[in-house]
């Protein structure tokens, strides 16, 4: 069997829910402190936001509520998935990357920050946002906040800020594997365990063996999780691109003392 299916995915939810879990939004887990059995299900639609709302009609199946983290850029933003996501029931919320489009000026990533965070505020009462990686540019969207506060804007979590990532376990799928550091410029936390990931079936199997600890957040790009073999294909041969991509490009920033 292919890994990185919606059959595949829907399995996850599936184990996770029947291991006890409670599968919630970010700004759920926030509301409730953190706490409990928590299977937090973050998506980050850098792409391809049809596949979103598939995973979103998977999830509303189940009658579970997840994240959606869009980008304020064509390929991400299609306002009638947008709205169609928000009404099945799921968070939406803004994966920012206003200092890379920026080009690091600081005044102007902010005044588009509030202008994007007001655009999707229009489809949902934002509370939670994420940063976007931005691998191709040397700035890191979170030092944003290094001269402004997000919470003068009404969020009440950015996830690499305020989550006790000791405690909650994150697992993602960037680069197409799970936790694959050498593949990621800047989707990387400061993790409390040290638990492998070969493959999704070896996260369904640790799920159902009761391995895997009480609180976890899954971050996926849903673009990703595809059925059509064709696209399936496609998808494998350019992420795999992209992970060659990135690997050199954090030796070149490791190399020239950049933030990765």
């Amino acid at each position: 069997m292919r890994d990185f299916t919606l059959h595949v995915y829907e399995a996850i939810l599936e184990t996770a829910r029947n291991s006890g879990y409670i599968l919630e939004s970010y700004e759920a887990f926030i509301d409730r402190g953190q706490t409990g059995k928590s299977y937090i299900l973050r998506h980050d639609v850098d792409a391809r936001p049809l596949q979103s709302l598939r995973t979103a009609k998977i999830e509303a199946s189940l009658n579970v509520r997840g994240t959606y983290y869009f980008r304020a850029v064509p390929q991400s933003h299609v306002p009638v998935i947008v709205r169609e996501i928000a009404s099945l029931g799921h968070e939406i919320g803004y994966h920012y990357e206003d200092l890379a489009h920026a080009h690091g000026n600081f005044e102007k990533a902010y005044d588009q920050f509030c202008k994007n965070l007001e655009l999707f505020r229009t489809y949902y009462p934002v509370r939670t946002i994420c940063m976007h990686g931005s691998p191709l540019s040397r700035w890191d969207n979170r030092k944003l906040w290094e001269r402004y506060d997000y919470r003068k804007s009404g969020i009440i979590a950015e996830p690499y800020f305020d989550t006790d990532f000791r405690n909650v376990f994150y697992l993602t799928d960037t680069g197409r594997k799970w936790n694959a550091s050498n593949s990621s410029i800047r989707d990387k936390v400061v993790s409390g365990f040290d638990i492998h990931i070969a493959s999704t079936f070896d996260l369904i199997e640790k799920l159902n063996a009761g391995k895997m600890p009480s609180q976890i957040m899954q971050n996926i790009h849903p673009q990703r999780w595809i059925d059509d073999h064709l696209l399936w294909t496609q998808e494998f041969v350019i992420q795999n691109l992209k992970n060659i991509a990135k690997r050199f490009i954090a030796g070149r920033n490791r190399k020239a003392d950049l933030p990765v």
